[in-house]
């Protein structure tokens, strides 16, 4: 009986939070509240924003430029989507859905990178909730079974492994070969392409060629491009603008049900990924800080969110790609261990506070100093 009285106390109480966010509609002014009124030392913000402006990214603006130059070290490398030369600093503060802070143009279309996984990862939560996928524990063979995952170590591969990158897949897309993207910092690059790949869940690689294995599998899963998947499930629903743009590699085509599709790529390692601003990136974190639902319709299962921000037995700071700040290599000192957040090349950030119904979202941060720049931000709070 305590149990069941826990549980609805816990429904309650969630539902009091829902009502009290504020949800911005398509096309209406964004409500503002002055940082005071919001709990917030407006000092402490002002500090922040000014951080965010002086710790711009010191790469080159023109982002093929940068692309080439962070990737030099991988054979191979080249540009194979679009790119897009960037803006300067902009960012947003949210606390409750209401804005508290934005500087620079947070209307301008830019690249986001590594940030596109975490909106890859969430086609894949749909997948799960529409029923297309029974279990992410599944074989990803079992779906896709056009030879991406042939062979006695790559038909072993399930969607949670894909998810959390520590597949070890194996093999070469779209003109990309899994060894030489993001090949070990020490020793000949090309030695990777005959080591023994590692056992599927029991080492994260960070690895773009395997994600986009993952965006085509799910291509073929939901038999249809996945920008208009996420445009159909969640970007119309919250109200996003008609300026992202979600661009995979200029021959990564595949054909499904006799039409030629798309496989998008999840991020702007050789170019391509989403584009899109940083209005739309904050309404994409305000979604999943109320556990995804947005102004009363459920849009994503909280299940999914469950098990997206779960770290992965490899790495304790990722999730279904999403960062966590557990305690672990990648945690951030001086900040709460519950938040999670999107990260990409350039200093591109979607970070959701759930302790302090806040998120921030900040472009072309210097990224090292993401970790200064959010625990500078959580002195803002009077707790």
């Amino acid at each position: 009986m305590k149990y069941y009285l826990l549980l609805l106390l816990s429904v309650f109480s969630a539902l009091s939070h829902s009502q009290d966010m504020y949800f911005p509609a398509r096309g209406v002014q964004w409500e503002q509240v002055n940082p005071k009124d919001a709990d917030l030392n407006p000092e402490v913000i002002q500090q922040v924003i000014a951080f965010a402006k002086a710790n711009e990214y010191s790469g080159s603006k023109d982002l093929r430029v940068a692309i080439l130059e962070g990737f030099k070290r991988e054979p191979y490398h080249q540009i194979l989507g679009p790119t897009k030369k960037r803006g300067g600093p902009a960012g947003m503060i949210l606390k409750d859905g209401k804005i508290v802070a934005q500087w620079g143009d947070t209307q301008r279309v830019d690249m986001t990178f590594s940030v596109t996984k975490s909106f890859l990862a969430t086609t894949a939560g749909l997948a799960l909730d529409h029923k297309l996928i029974t279990s992410f524990k599944d074989r990803a063979s079992s779906y896709v079974w056009d030879g991406t995952f042939d062979g006695r170590h790559n038909s072993s591969i399930q969607w949670h492994h894909l998810l959390q990158q520590n597949s070890a897949w194996q093999g070469s897309l779209f003109g990309g070969k899994d060894w030489a993207d993001r090949p070990p910092s020490e020793g000949d690059v090309d030695d990777w392409q005959y080591t023994t790949p590692n056992t599927p869940g029991s080492v994260m690689e960070y690895n773009d060629v395997r994600v986009n294995v993952l965006a085509y599998a799910l291509t073929h899963t939901w038999r249809q491009p996945l920008p208009q998947v996420l445009k159909k499930h969640i970007m119309d629903p919250i109200g996003a603008s008609t300026t992202w743009r979600w661009f995979g590699y200029k021959d990564a085509w595949t054909v499904i049900d006799g039409i030629k599709m798309k496989s998008v790529t999840g991020g702007g390692h050789s170019g391509a990924g989403i584009f899109i601003n940083t209005q739309d990136m904050a309404r994409f974190g305000l979604l999943y800080l109320n556990d995804g639902v947005w102004d009363g319709q459920r849009l994503l299962s909280s299940t999914w969110i469950t098990q997206a921000t779960t770290p992965s037995n490899p790495n304790p700071n990722y999730g279904y790609m999403w960062w966590l700040n557990n305690k672990g290599p990648r945690h951030w000192e001086g900040v709460d261990t519950s938040v999670y957040y999107a990260a990409g090349f350039g200093g591109n950030f979607i970070v959701v506070d759930k302790k302090h119904r806040m998120v921030v979202v900040t472009r072309w941060l210097e990224p090292s100093q993401i970790g200064r720049f959010m625990a500078q931000s959580q002195k803002a709070f009077n707790d």
